[in-house]
């Protein structure tokens, strides 16, 4: 395994970097100023659409695909350091790139299974950042964690689908800039195989019968950086037949492509939230004195940023082995560190911030520092594309069938 950076990595590392001190992080409080003033607390602040004409002017952009037709053509190697850069500003970075979930996912799934048509409706305006999706699969009435319980319905009715259900948590929905759905729903519910009742479908938003409910909070916060989490209810919403995506039964299959690199650009950016944790800890260490001698020559905050470093360090080798197993024998054969990388990430990332927000005192818990937002964004990741508890249980079958 190498993973040296190779010249173009680190050449885009570099010009990323420039473009965060100079731009993203500045921004990061303008953004909060611009949202108290909108009409919306959804609209889009100005400030992010200044920053990504000037990724685009940079050539920051769609840096996330590896297919060099629609985006920059990186492998997950090369993409996980700059990746991990934008985790250090999650609200703002990855949108100012167009690398923010859930459009990156939506982008794959488009490049990966949509028509020429659907192409041309929804993945060329994603990729110019004109507009944003959701990707409606979380239902509140069962457990979403298996797939296979999924309720939504999607019937054909002539040359139309039928779309009935509820969602919530439906990432980006609440965004006014957000056009499209691509919907999770059952085609085949008593089909003898489970795995093959699902279909997704594209639903625009403006479709009659879709009604955008409510914003979900997470932790108390309502996550304006990329248009919040929704419920999102489906009552017969009717759309073209040519709106199936991919063919019907292959739901659980798009998924499944769809989760693996999620999941691993997840936790790249993890680890930018982990490393702007131990920044912040080491400058408030050695800024603040308390009983008589700076919080840097206390021995339990050596031994915390310590094993920050430690935790981190690992975690970012672990991640690297993941992207260079995807690129080298795919998303398949890297399924156990993929779902490694998912249960160790946010796990160890939430501990790093905590010990963050503890020794930044109540300044740790309030908006004016980044901690308690980059925490409930970590808690968060435990439960998203598949709780820690889901990934062990798969996990540790397929170490035990070497010994069965």
């Amino acid at each position: 395994m190498d993973f040296a950076m190779d010249a173009r990595t680190e050449e885009l590392r570099k010009r990323l970097l420039d473009f965060m001190d100079a731009h993203v992080y500045p921004a990061e409080a303008v953004a909060e100023e611009q949202r108290a003033e909108l009409a919306s607390p959804w609209d889009t602040p100005p400030v992010v659409e200044e920053l990504k004409a000037e990724a685009r002017r940079r050539g920051l952009w769609n840096l996330f695909l590896p297919d060099g037709e629609y985006g920059a053509g990186l492998t997950n190697l090369q993409y996980a350091p700059l990746a991990e850069i934008t985790g250090r500003s999650p609200h703002l970075a990855p949108t100012a790139l167009n690398c923010a979930a859930p459009d990156t996912g939506n982008m794959e799934v488009l490049a990966q299974f949509g028509t020429p048509e659907q192409r041309e409706r929804w993945l060329e305006p994603l990729l110019a950042g004109e507009i944003r999706s959701a990707f409606a699969m979380t239902e509140p009435d069962v457990a979403s964690s298996d797939a296979t319980n999924i309720e939504t319905r999607i019937e054909r009715d002539g040359g139309e689908y039928v779309v009935t259900g509820r969602k919530w948590y439906i990432s980006g929905a609440m965004n006014p800039d957000c056009r499209v759905f691509i919907v999770m729903g059952k085609t085949d519910p008593d089909g003898p195989d489970v795995r093959r009742q699902q279909s997704m479908l594209l639903v625009p938003r403006d479709t009659p019968g879709v009604e955008v409910r409510r914003a979900m909070r997470v932790y108390g916060y309502e996550d304006h950086s990329h248009g919040g989490h929704a419920e999102v209810v489906f009552d017969r919403a009717r759309v073209p037949v040519a709106n199936l995506v991919g063919e019907e039964g292959g739901g659980f299959a798009i998924a499944q492509a769809r989760l693996g690199p999620g999941r691993i650009h997840h936790c790249m950016r993890l680890i930018g939230m982990a490393e702007r944790a131990i920044e912040l800890m080491c400058r408030r260490a050695v800024s603040r004195t308390a009983f008589g001698k700076p919080l840097a020559a206390q021995g339990q905050v050596h031994a915390w940023i310590a094993d920050a470093r430690v935790a981190v360090e690992q975690l970012r080798l672990l991640v690297l082995k993941t992207a260079w197993l995807m690129d080298t024998v795919g998303n398949r054969g890297a399924h156990t560190e993929i779902q490694a990388i998912k249960i160790a990430t946010p796990r160890t990332v939430v501990d790093v911030i905590d010990r963050a927000v503890q020794l930044h005192g109540a300044g740790g818990v309030s908006q004016d520092f980044p901690l308690a937002e980059l925490w409930a964004a970590a808690r968060t990741l435990r439960l998203a594309d598949g709780p820690d508890e889901v990934h062990q249980r798969s996990l540790a079958r397929r170490e035990l069938r070497r010994y069965a």
